[in-house]
């Protein structure tokens, strides 16, 4: 739907932009966003409030404690919090795993991609698209032969 790469060691920030190009791509958000812990922040869960989206973020790492935050400063993050915390919140963030981290497995081990071959974050940018693009339509030539 979207692949968007930057140079900024922070996902946190990233999700209206990843969001904003899966819009321009297909015309509408998703129904629903299954994300990890790198992209929590209070600036995005509020940004994003007002969104058709079902939005669904760690707050810390799966099995382990959740960071610890103060519900009077961060009231978007205690919502989400809440959320975790139900039946239908774990069963969301659990699909995460099986759908986005596959992609990343492949593109390091089928297709073989372990570092970028272009300088400058444009030219890394074009390069991490189309590895990406590789990806789909490798994938896409099984299905149809299937």
């Amino acid at each position: 739907m979207a692949a968007e790469l930057t140079n900024c060691g922070s996902d946190a920030g990233e999700l209206p932009v990843v969001l904003r190009a899966v819009q321009a791509n297909l015309g509408q958000l998703p129904g629903q966003v299954l994300v990890d812990t790198g992209y929590k922040s209070e600036a995005v869960f509020e940004a994003l409030a007002a969104s058709a989206c079902d939005l669904v973020v760690a707050l810390g790492r799966e099995g382990k404690r959740a960071l610890n935050f103060d519900p009077e400063q961060s009231p978007r993050t205690a919502e989400m919090a809440a959320k975790l915390q139900t039946v239908t919140g774990r069963a969301a963030y659990r699909r995460r795993k099986w759908l986005a981290e596959p992609p990343n497995g492949w593109i390091k081990n089928v297709l073989g991609f372990r570092q970028f071959s272009l300088k400058g974050l444009q030219r890394v940018k074009a390069e991490w698209k189309l590895v990406c693009l590789a990806l789909n339509l490798r994938r896409m030539a099984a299905m149809q032969s299937a």
